[in-house]
This record gives C-alpha cells, sequence and structure tokens, in this order.
C-alpha cells in the first residue's frame, strides 16, 4: 500500500486530499468550530479544546518543483523540512526558510515566518504567487496578490481560512555557507551596522546573503554575516552533535556550515531553549539521542509541563515565587533597536536575545509594517519569576505596550493581552471582519481575536 502511494500521481493524491478535507468538513456539525485537525503545533497560545477537526493528513507533501521557473507547487501542511529536501535535491531554496523544521509552509505564509534572509527577501507570504485557501464557507478558492482574501490572510492564522496548494519562488541554493560572527559591544552601533548593512548588502564591501544575530548583554553583541558559496564545504562544523550553534557565536570569529546545516542550525538546540531540559550538559546531550535533538521534541515537552505545571510545582515547594511565560517576538523600527533593548534589560532582564532584520516588500495591512522600511526582529523565550501576587501577563502586557510606543509590531503566535480596541486597531480588525462576512459568513472559523487574545 505504501509503494503504491509514493507510487501515484501526486496530483491526483492532492485531488483526493482535497475530497477528505471537503467530506470533514461537512461532517462538524453545523454551529461548531472549523478547525485543523492537527496534533503538532509551533504556537504558543493555550486553546480551548474542540471535537472533531479538519482532515488535513494529505495536504503535507511538494507536489511539483520547477528548476526553470524556480517555483514550487506545495500542500499547505508541508514542514519546511521536506520541503528543504525537496527543493535542494534541485539546487533551489525556498526565499525565507523559518528557523525551526516543522514550521508548515501554510503556517508560515498565514502567521508570518522570519529568517536572516528577510532582510533581502521579506516574510514568506511574499514568494507566495498563488494560493487555494479553505475557507469557512467550505469552499476551495484561488487566490492572487491583490485579490483582497489574499492580502488580508498574512497574519490572520486560520481565522480567514486554510491554505491547502501554495506556488512560491524559489532562489539557486548555496553550495556551502560561511559565517562570520562580529562583535558589537554598544548598541548604537549595533543599530547603524545593521541598518547599513541592510541598505547596501554589505559589509566591508563583501557581500551579505544572511543576517541575524544574538545580543548576550548590554555591552555584547554578536551579528551573524551569512555568505552564499559555491561547492562543497571543506570540514564545515557541525552543531548536531556535541557542539552548540549559538556557543559558537561567541566563541569563533568564521565558520561553515554545509547548507542544510545551516538552515537548521537554531533547531537542534531550539535556539537556547533546550538548556532548559539540561540539554547542555555534556552528560545529558550524550545521553539524549541525536534524533530527540529537534524543536517539536522540546515543544511537546513543554506542553506536557503546561498541562501538569510540573515547574510551578518545583518552585512552590522550593518557595520560588511564581514565573510567567515570556515568549515573544516583536519588531521595532531598526533606530529604535538600542531602546528597546535598554528597556527589555531593566524591565525583563532575559538573556539572550535573537535578532534578524527584515524589509517588507509591499504593505500587508493586516500586519502593517512599512514597505521598505528597516526593522528588527527580537526573539526572546523563556520564564521570569513575578511573584504569587502580580496580575496575569504583568511582563507580557509590559512588552506589548512598549513595543507599540517604539513604532513597532508584535507576532501573535505567542499570548497577547490586548483588549479589542486596541487590537483591532493594530491589526485592521475591521478589514478582517470584512473578509470573514463574505468568506465565513456563518461564522465557522474562530475569529483572530478570539484566537490570540481570548485563547478560544
Amino acid at each position: 500500500m505504501r509503494e503504491a502511494r509514493r507510487s501515484m500521481d501526486p496530483w491526483q493524491q492532492h485531488a483526493d486530499a482535497i475530497r477528505a478535507l471537503r467530506a470533514s468538513y461537512a461532517a462538524i456539525p453545523a454551529g461548531s468550530p472549523v478547525r485543523l485537525a492537527k496534533t503538532t503545533s509551533n504556537l504558543f497560545r493555550p486553546r480551548t479544546a474542540v471535537g472533531a477537526g479538519l482532515d488535513v493528513s494529505g495536504l503535507a507533501g511538494v507536489l511539483e518543483v520547477d528548476p526553470v521557473s524556480r517555483t514550487a507547487q506545495v500542500q499547505g501542511m508541508c514542514t519546511y523540512e521536506d520541503l528543504v529536501d525537496a527543493t535542494l535535491a534541485h539546487g533551489l531554496v525556498p526565499t525565507v526558510v523559518p528557523q525551526l523544521r516543522t514550521i508548515t509552509l501554510g503556517g508560515a505564509v498565514t502567521g508570518l515566518g522570519i529568517e536572516s534572509t528577510s532582510f533581502r527577501h521579506g516574510l514568506p507570504h511574499e514568494a507566495v504567487l498563488e494560493m487555494d485557501v479553505l475557507t469557512g464557507a467550505g469552499d476551495v478558492v484561488t487566490v492572487r496578490p491583490g485579490d483582497d482574501l489574499f492580502d488580508a490572510f498574512p497574519n490572520s492564522y486560520g481565522s480567514l481560512g486554510y491554505a491547502t496548494r501554495l506556488v512560491i519562488e524559489l532562489l539557486p541554493a548555496p553550495g556551502h555557507v560561511e559565517l562570520e560572527h562580529v562583535r558589537i559591544d554598544d548598541r548604537g552601533l549595533l543599530a547603524k551596522t545593521v541598518a547599513t548593512i541592510v541598505e547596501t548588502g554589505e559589509h566591508d564591501g563583501e557581500r551579505v546573503d544572511g543576517l541575524d544575530g544574538v545580543v548576550f548583554a548590554p555591552d555584547e553583541a554578536y551579528l551573524t554575516l551569512a555568505r552564499w558559496r559555491d561547492g562543497p564545504a571543506d570540514r564545515p562544523s557541525d552543531y548536531t552533535g556535541q557542539q552548540i550553534f549559538y556557543r559558537s557565536v561567541r566563541q569563533l570569529s568564521r565558520d561553515v556550515l554545509t547548507t542544510h546545516d545551516y538552515l537548521w542550525r537554531w533547531d537542534t538546540d531550539w535556539f537556547w531553549c533546550s538548556g532548559a531540559l539540561g540539554l547542555h550538559r555534556p552528560w545529558v546531550r550524550r545521553a539524549w539521542p541525536r534524533r530527540w535533538r529537534r524543536s517539536d521534541v522540546y515543544h511537546r515537552l513543554v506542553g506536557l509541563d503546561t498541562r501538569w505545571g510540573l515547574v510551578d510545582r518545583l518552585d512552590r515547594r522550593a518557595g520560588r515565587p511564581r514565573r510567567e511565560r515570556v515568549v515573544q517576538d516583536v519588531e521595532v523600527p531598526v533606530e529604535r533597536l538600542p531602546e528597546f533593548l535598554d528597556w527589555f534589560d531593566d524591565h525583563v532582564g532575559m538573556t539572550p536575545v535573537w535578532i534578524c532584520p527584515l524589509v517588507a516588500r509591499r504593505d500587508w495591512p493586516t500586519y502593517p509594517l512599512e514597505p521598505g522600511r528597516p526593522y528588527v526582529n527580537i526573539g526572546f523565550w523563556g520564564t521570569v519569576h513575578v511573584g504569587d501576587d502580580a496580575p496575569l501577563g504583568p511582563v507580557n502586557r509590559a512588552v506589548e505596550e512598549r513595543v507599540h510606543a517604539l513604532g513597532g509590531h508584535k507576532s501573535l503566535y505567542s499570548e497577547a493581552f490586548y483588549d479589542r480596541e486596541t487590537f483591532d486597531r493594530l491589526y485592521d480588525g475591521a478589514r478582517l471582519a470584512a473578509m470573514k462576512a463574505v468568506h465565513d459568513p456563518d461564522d465557522r472559523l474562530t475569529s483572530l481575536y478570539d484566537k490570540v487574545v481570548r485563547r478560544q
């Protein structure tokens, strides 16, 4: 049976998968919410459990890679891990590959992915040429850039429908990647250096193809400049074993990785968050199977802790104050980066943090980055002690207020605490409501506000 499935025409498989999807939609009782029947997620928002969902089990593959037009036709639930495997076989790569293997293409498009090439190529949805979307009405519609539903889809997180097929642009893949880790001790200089690289595409007269960085302390930050090179790598580093990539940023001024390992350099240790599970201790790392050194494994373990409150129980037993989980990615204009980092040190105090510049190619109304203006994504993921008497989400609320005071934006993959009026103003709630009225007239899909703030 498995061999027969492999030999089946992928387009016939896709047609069968769409029929199964439609059947699963029809089976959901009228008035019940319509959601995906997925067991995995890269989101950090708890939500209310629901019953049967949409069958998307047949929508996780690559339908076609065209090396001539440098495009790929991809199903919405295809992970970037599988997508990259398919495109690298043709010497191609997506324009932007989010850091974690099991992020899906549809998820990155509706939820705003980012990576080190975003200063050149924007966000994943900006490489989409065409998309099929299952709407709340149960219809599968084809949309393209300029169509109302297409333009409102980024940052809608399933509230306007689910992508079933996408046509995306691809780029030539490098043979390998050379890295230069540049230490910068002054935050004003850090912001100016980022802005200059974004504007010129170069550093010290040499092209930069990928750009991100790590801030370890107020006077210690590193920009990692990635440069695409031809041919195979000579003795590349391996951070899937005992060595840990984020530590190498401090230890090495230059490095070499295979293209594959560069794309997944952050996944092996979930940036640095695997350290919370003890994986940075050599004896734990040696005992931990290599196949489990993946972000999706760590995410499931964190999910178990969230469900059972294991860390909270240990804190109470040890007499430690209550923790608040602060898992966020925010964007601020590049010139406001020093100001945000200084505030963050004083009010949150979490280290290290990840930084990644991006420039939107065009206007996207539901996530209003100014086209052509450089922003810097700041990612921080962990917990802080807030005390047993603290109100709900004090640190996260403070982050939200500060980000928007600086002219920035906050990603919605994690918890949010906005009131409805503020949320609608920041994320164009009127446009989202208008799109839902057209494509989801019976209100079967959970609204964006209900998903990300009310956790429904």
